[in-house]
């Protein structure tokens, strides 16, 4: 059942490419954030069909809450890369 929530190695190591510096940066904010966003909108997937799973509803507000952490340095940090970024995962701008 985890494994039909969470995100494949495959799709880690695209957004990895796609959003990291090189292909061995996992770590920065903006990867996190994309790789958190994918984790979000499967969840939100598995919800729509499991209303009543309320323990997935906490984690996902707590990966919802993590993400919008880390927008929130790259905000500041950066604010052109910023809206970039949000374009790019097509997510709102909410901070």
């Amino acid at each position: 059942m985890a494994d039909k929530l969470s995100i494949t190695k495959e799709r880690t190591q695209e957004l990895i490419k796609e959003f990291g510096k090189n292909e061995h940066d996992s770590g920065s904010a903006e990867v996190q954030v994309a790789i958190l966003s994918e984790r979000i909108r499967n969840l939100t997937e598995h919800l729509k069909s499991h209303k009543g799973d309320n323990h997935s509803r906490r984690g996902l507000m707590m990966l919802i809450g993590k993400r919008r952490g880390l927008l929130k340095y790259i905000k500041n940090r950066d604010i052109d890369g910023y809206r970039e970024l949000i374009k790019k995962l097509g997510i709102r701008d909410n901070i």
